[in-house]
């Protein structure tokens, strides 16, 4: 099968210095890469809604680049440090960028991220057919 890594010039330091795509075609599917809450000058908020939010705008980077919208998305996997702490807001965030019909989700919690101070990362797979 073939792949074609998605990879959007913001982006370009991730497959270059860290050896991943921050989003994959795959068949009818865009695979895209966690995303955490790090801004590109490489600051991150230390609060769930500001980076929640610059999470979605990263993976809107990534389903922009593949032609898709937010809309495309079928699935969504979350991975938050202190869950139950922050979920509310969270979902506060989420709601500005996935609406109906809703993807099906997974969060998780866990005890810490690749990135320092991040507490949210975000992946999705997207239909291209959707």
């Amino acid at each position: 099968m073939t792949k074609t890594p998605v990879v959007p010039k913001d982006l370009q330091e991730n497959y270059t210095s860290w050896h991943f795509s921050p989003a994959i075609i795959s068949g009818d599917f865009l695979f895209c890469a966690g995303c955490t809450g790090r801004r590109l000058d490489g600051t991150i908020s230390p609060d769930i809604a500001g980076q929640a939010e610059q999470s979605f705008l990263t993976i809107e980077k990534s389903l922009k680049e593949a032609g898709l919208t937010f809309d495309n998305i079928v699935e969504m996997t979350t991975y938050h440090v202190g869950l139950q702490e922050h979920l509310s807001d969270f979902m506060t965030v989420k709601d500005k960028f996935i609406k109906e019909p809703y993807p099906a989700w997974t969060a998780v919690g866990v005890s810490e991220l690749a990135v320092s101070g991040a507490i949210i990362e975000i992946k999705v797979i997207a239909n291209r057919n959707s």
